[in-house]
């Protein structure tokens, strides 16, 4: 019989309620605070109440609230005399318990929390553990981390091109500039070396000179950039010096920022790229075309032990990749939204992958195609979401099988 223990973590608090699984009755209420201490006596109360009611497993479960319940869920995870009671350690998606909570009680207080958590554990709506092993929870602190940058890099780029707008709305939306704005010579040249008069004054040689020399010769064709860039100021609106100026200024910052996060991400990549050699999983993952040593990490360090899983459908609805369904009676709509809920890292970093997979790999590459051409409403979006949730079952039947990837010819 199994003893379940509701957490209502917070920053200062441990918040408990136990049931037991044959009387379905709570068979302890009490606080704690959310250090070692409190953990500790937290466990020795668990172990303790177990003993009493002759119950032989034990599940702990809390929501996922901030950073609080890192600390507390791996302790009573991996402490040794918890694991004689073949403890399980459960994180929890807190809209699953309001929504189980709200169905019972309009009431809400810290125990009431506690007690609907033990609820939501005895009747076996969690999913999945916790992520264990040092090596995961390492390349967790690392490709969450990135994640963050690049949202930031993203917003920071988004902003520069706003603004570049209003310097020079022709550059910012040209279709003949087959160059990126965000390249080192084109954020100087914007942002630096020249105002707006000066490109216009420079001969078309001299501006081709100034992008070859700045570029270290990597354009292939730099005097019809140089002519590309001098149209669009050419056509482009002119600000009063003071907006000019004002302009100016949030460029160059933002232009820094950009800098900024492209370097903690490069030195975040190679952090990453040392740790998920060590993880045995990595050589499968990344026998799959397209999945460097940095997806593969961000895949890994979600995932974790893959027997957390009983099968990919489970894989996919962790990751959010999986579809409401609307059917009644006879019923059954076209329309079939994604869920959105689920793990934003692992999604994020299945999704990227399933871009890079689907350029290299020609079975993905026609399942996208495929998916592309059944609608006409944002057909790439939903068609690469499809590729991701198609490389979930890849990634699970290698991961269970220990297998390497191999390419059908």
């Amino acid at each position: 019989m199994k003893l379940f223990v509701g957490i209502d973590v917070s920053s200062k608090d441990l918040v408990t309620s136990m049931i037991s699984e044959e009387t379905t009755e709570v068979v302890f209420h009490g606080n704690f605070v959310n250090d070692l201490k409190g953990a500790t006596e937290l466990k020795n109360m668990i172990i303790d109440t177990a003993n009493s009611n002759h119950l032989d497993q034990v599940v702990i479960g809390m929501e996922a609230t901030s950073i609080y319940s890192f600390h507390p869920a791996m302790f009573f995870q991996e402490d040794s005399d918890l694991k004689k009671f073949n403890t399980q350690s459960v994180v929890i998606d807190p809209k699953k318990t309001k929504r189980y909570h709200d169905v019972f009680a309009e009431d809400k207080n810290d125990q009431i929390d506690a007690f609907y958590i033990a609820d939501f554990l005895r009747v076996g709506r969690y999913s999945v553990g916790i992520v264990r092993q040092e090596n995961y929870i390492a390349l967790q602190r690392l490709t969450r981390s990135r994640y963050e940058l690049v949202q930031s890099l993203a917003r920071a780029k988004q902003h520069f091109i706003e603004n570049l707008y209003y310097k020079l709305n022709k550059l910012g939306i040209s279709d003949e500039l087959n160059t990126s704005i965000f390249g080192s010579t084109m954020m100087s040249l914007l942002t630096e070396d020249m105002t707006t008069d000066d490109l216009l004054n420079l001969s078309i040689t001299d501006l081709a000179d100034y992008l070859n020399e700045h570029g270290r010769g990597r354009f292939a064709n730099p005097e019809a950039l140089a002519k590309t860039i001098q149209k669009a100021v050419r056509a482009s609106y002119r600000l009063d010096k003071v907006i000019a100026n004002s302009v100016d200024t949030v460029l160059s910052v933002y232009a820094e920022e950009i800098k900024a996060f492209q370097k903690m991400i490069k030195d975040l990549d190679k952090a990453i790229e040392k740790v998920v050699q060590v993880t045995d999983e990595e050589q499968i993952l990344r026998s799959i075309p397209g999945i460097g040593p940095v997806y593969a990490a961000g895949i890994l360090a979600e995932i974790g032990q893959i027997e957390r899983f009983d099968n990919e459908a489970k894989l996919a609805k962790y990751a959010g990749l999986s579809w409401r369904e609307k059917q009644s009676g006879t019923y059954a709509s076209d329309n079939t939204p994604l869920k959105r809920t689920g793990n934003a890292y692992l999604r994020y970093y299945l999704v990227e992958a399933a871009n890079r997979i689907r350029i290299q790999d020609p079975v993905f590459g026609e399942y996208y195609r495929r998916k592309y051409q059944e609608v006409k409403h944002t057909p790439s979006k939903r068609a690469l979401v499809l590729t991701a949730r198609k490389l979930i079952r890849v990634i699970f039947f290698l991961l269970k099988n220990h297998q390497i990837y191999q390419e059908k010819r």
